[in-house]
């Protein structure tokens, strides 16, 4: 497919996309402006962009000030936490920074990881315009960002194309490139293979990654690491949590980042298995806040006894629970502090897996199902330095999980190995901060 026939099929799905989009904000809740002027790269002003954050544009750093940020695309909520470091070193190194996300989770977190830099007018956050030529040239034009960084897998063809023309280099960093997405790429052709080739520099997070980009005709990608591993751990929300835990004086098994499908076998899975005596608190952490209400009739259904988080249970109606639902945002280091193990869900079902170095980076030993693609190296290095541990199915999960809560010594010992294992990885911001120094000028 060139991009011709690229933009074509953009335009004749237009009206089912926006549908579909407006569909999925409804279920995720909080604004997305999907039909906002933004999305389609129109601005009536520079300060209405900026959320109202007034500052002097002769005000400037390098004599560049906000008139050529650098540019950072953290599509939603994960890639948004993995940026933070990162991006506070653009930050403390003078820069100013335009933030772009697609989703208003992920937006709703930039706020909370930088609100003192928006309200300072260092970072502005703005929506990421949808991949029609005529919007990305109106967000090109009104930013006039001096380069683009996007996180992780995030590229389209008509942006990438239309940066070139604009000589804006883009970097795309902490990339990812899975076994599927390789073939989606060569099954699609000329257009995406053509979006990677025109990136100025591709920053792989693993060998494996780097190899597959090369498969799809990339010449020798750089292997920087994964951005996750620089972790800005809440300490307050780990103390809470683990405060809680001492409250309670029982066992805690966090299931984490649940998807569709997944809450229902651990809640069967915890009926069978829940022992008659001294039953440790399962807490289920839904991945999106959509479906909280959802899993809560599951466990209305499921006849277990549960509180929900956001109802602030006292400890006392804790303890009497079987299940704490865990529906609240931005609290997963409380979640991990409360926990003696951790299941990291997404990975039972054919999810690819979700971020399991939070629960390492706070010691807690990890469970995985067999679908973690999305985190295939890193997974697979947890496992082998002992930090993890791998199960077939929900059931053998919760089964293995009250195996390690009998055995302090394993736990330990599993939980100071992800620690460990986690240390050797970690300083990608600055090794990435470093490498992308020439497209900073």
């Amino acid at each position: 497919m060139n991009q011709f026939f690229y933009t074509l099929l953009l335009r004749l799905s237009k009206p089912f996309a926006l549908r579909l989009l407006e569909r999925k904000a409804k279920k995720a809740g909080g604004d997305w402006d999907i039909r906002g002027p933004e999305r389609f790269g129109i601005y009536e002003s520079k300060q209405a962009s900026m959320d109202t954050v007034e500052f002097d544009e002769q005000d400037s750093i390098g004599n560049v000030g906000f008139k050529n940020p650098i540019w950072v695309h953290a599509v939603s909520l994960g890639e948004t936490r993995a940026a933070q470091p990162f991006i506070r070193q653009l930050l403390d190194h003078g820069h100013y920074v335009l933030l772009t996300h697609t989703t208003a989770t992920a937006r709703a977190q930039g706020v909370r990881q930088f609100s003192e830099d928006i309200g300072e007018g260092r970072l502005v956050q703005a929506w990421f315009p949808y991949d029609f030529p005529e919007a990305v040239e109106g967000f090109l034009n009104h930013w006039q960002p001096r380069c683009g960084i996007l996180i992780e897998r995030e590229v389209w063809p008509n942006m990438v194309l239309a940066a070139t023309q604009h000589k804006i280099p883009m970097l795309l960093v902490s990339a990812r490139l899975s076994e599927s997405s390789a073939k989606q790429v060569k099954m699609i052709g000329g257009v995406l293979q053509k979006a990677y080739k025109d990136l100025d520099l591709i920053l792989a997070q693993t060998h494996h990654d780097a190899a597959r980009f090369e498969e799809i005709g990339i010449a020798k990608p750089w292997v920087i690491g994964n951005l996750k591993f620089d972790l800005n751990i809440s300490q307050q929300q780990v103390q809470l949590g683990e405060m809680l835990r001492h409250n309670l004086n029982r066992q805690v098994v966090v299931i984490a980042s649940t998807r569709e499908g997944e809450e229902q076998e651990f809640i069967q899975a915890i009926l069978t298995e829940k022992p008659e005596t001294k039953a440790p608190l399962y807490v289920i952490v839904p991945r999106h806040p959509q479906r909280f209400a959802q899993v809560e009739g599951l466990l209305q259904k499921s006849k277990l006894r549960y509180v929900r988080r956001s109802a602030n249970p006292s400890d006392e109606q804790i303890k009497q629970a079987d299940v704490l639902l865990g529906d609240s945002l931005g609290e997963m280091f409380f979640y991990y502090g409360l926990a003696d193990i951790a299941i990291v869900a997404g990975s039972f079902g054919e999810f690819g897996g979700q971020n399991h170095i939070e629960a390492c980076a706070v010691g807690v030993p990890v469970i995985v199902g067999p679908h973690t693609e999305n985190f295939e190296k890193s997974v697979e290095d947890a496992l082998i330095e002992g930090a993890a541990r791998r199960t077939e199915n929900a059931q053998s999960a919760l089964i293995l999980a009250q195996q390690l809560l009998q055995d302090e010594a394993q736990r330990s010992e599993m939980g100071k190995a992800g620690q460990r294992w986690l240390r050797l990885h970690q300083g990608v911001s600055q090794r990435l901060y470093k490498m992308i120094q020439p497209y900073l000028v």
